[in-house]
């Protein structure tokens, strides 16, 4: 079966271009739903230990590509305000392992409620079709990226969830 387009099929620079564009508008949009008390980097930080529960402090600063003494002052602020836990790993007494609390989890949830009332008003004045097929390719470029991004820095190739 031959698959037809009635305009030319967009190509990946065109559409990195529109979604570099589309990013630049979420981050204006999402500024409108403050992450105070974290920053931006500390912001990252809580992602990443999100989907890496119990990773530990060099392997956190080789995924923000920092210091692991920056990353550590990152992560005492988070600690300061409930967000992020320590623990000595079972393995060895001299790692620590971090984790989100039980404080940091709900930030995240209400940070995305927020970013999400956000986006409604926009989405809510496009038309239905079209918002189906932002959809569809959200969900695909959500996939890949993701997979791209939480299991580049798995240790020795390990997935982690």
């Amino acid at each position: 079966m031959t698959v037809t387009y009635s305009t030319p099929r967009p190509q990946p620079p065109e559409v990195a271009r529109v979604t570099s564009e589309a990013a630049e508008l979420l981050e204006v949009l999402w500024g409108r739903a403050s992450t105070a008390p974290v920053s931006a980097s500390q912001l990252r930080v809580l992602f990443i230990l999100e989907h890496n529960e119990g990773i530990n402090l060099r392997t956190l600063a080789d995924t923000l590509g920092s210091t692991p003494p920056s990353t550590s002052r990152l992560c005492d602020r988070l600690e300061a305000v409930g967000f992020v836990r320590r623990q000595t790993a079972a393995t060895s007494r001299r790692e620590v392992q971090l984790e989100l609390s039980r404080r940091g989890h709900a930030f995240l949830a209400d940070l995305r409620a927020r970013r999400e009332t956000a986006l409604q008003s926009v989405l809510e004045r496009m038309p239905a079709a079209q918002r189906a097929a932002l959809l569809t390719g959200l969900e695909a470029f959500c996939a890949v990226a993701s997979e791209r991004i939480h299991h580049a820095h798995a240790p020795d190739g390990a997935r982690t969830a």
